[in-house]
């Protein structure tokens, strides 16, 4: 057992997962410190949004297990983790004619018994899930009216309005343009500022290191390194694991480490 464990909210025990005979993830144990951004990196098919569904309940392990509060969170209702727990999967896509509020309003389902309204306290988290994004002039408009990055805004509006302390997203950034992916980061830090714990998977590894505090590699389904970007962003590891030779700068603006390619202009 990690010996942090005592000490966070969520980790994994062991945990090992399968596409029918197809190996997965292998036998991981990984601590997600509390109140940190923590980025999942690696090449494709390394295992990253398995391991994030696996954390969020959505796949069932193998063997091992995820622990939330030093229980088996397969062992506990579905309802009860989404109290604790708001995962944004990678691409959601939105039905038609649906509203900006009407989608955060759904963030509200694991505090409502079957067909039961949205109350008063409801309709005020919605209101200020949709302030917090950063959305309150778009609120009655149709999502797939808004920009990539306003949707994407939207669905994290959605999470928060579940009111939990741990923010799971995969892949929150891709397909969006440079401004919109500041936007969605820029979110991220504000909304882990004021106490979420924030697990995502990216792609960029510039931008891992500018905001993430943990970052977690993976290769192969196993976790190749983990900790601060300064210590884990090394071009040994770059090398190893995205087969690229690079060098590692420091980053003029953030001062964290700074992947330079070698090869490829």
């Amino acid at each position: 057992m990690n010996s942090l464990d005592n000490f966070t909210r969520l980790h994994t025990r062991n945990l090992s997962y399968s596409y029918g005979k197809k190996s997965i993830l292998s036998e991981l144990s990984v601590t997600i410190p509390d109140g940190k951004i923590t980025a999942l990196i690696g090449p494709n098919g390394s295992g990253k949004s398995t391991l994030l569904k696996n954390l969020a309940r959505v796949l069932w392990p193998c063997s091992g297990s995820v622990m939330l509060d030093d229980k088996q969170i397969h062992q506990t209702s579905t309802k009860a983790v989404a109290r604790q727990i708001a995962l944004l999967p990678q691409g959601p896509q939105t039905p038609d004619e649906l509203t900006v509020e009407t989608l955060v309003g759904y963030g509200r389902y694991p505090y409502k018994s079957a067909f039961a309204s949205l109350n008063h306290e409801d309709r005020q988290i919605i209101t200020e899930a949709i302030e917090t994004t950063g959305l309150s002039e778009y609120a009655t408009c149709n999502i797939n009216q808004l920009s990539g990055g306003q949707r994407q805004r939207a669905w994290i509006a959605m999470a928060i309005a579940q009111k939990t302390d741990i923010l799971l997203l995969d892949e929150p950034t891709t397909f969006l343009d440079l401004s919109h992916q500041i936007e969605v980061l820029e979110l991220l830090l504000k909304l882990n500022k004021q106490g979420a714990t924030i697990v995502t998977v990216l792609h960029d590894l510039n931008q891992a290191c500018r905001c993430a505090d943990h970052l977690l590699v993976m290769n192969n389904g196993l976790i190749e390194a983990q900790g601060p970007p300064d210590d884990v962003m090394t071009e040994a590891l770059l090398e190893d694991v995205f087969n690229v030779a690079c060098r590692v700068i420091r980053d003029p603006v953030s001062d964290t480490p700074l992947c330079v390619p070698l090869k490829g202009f």
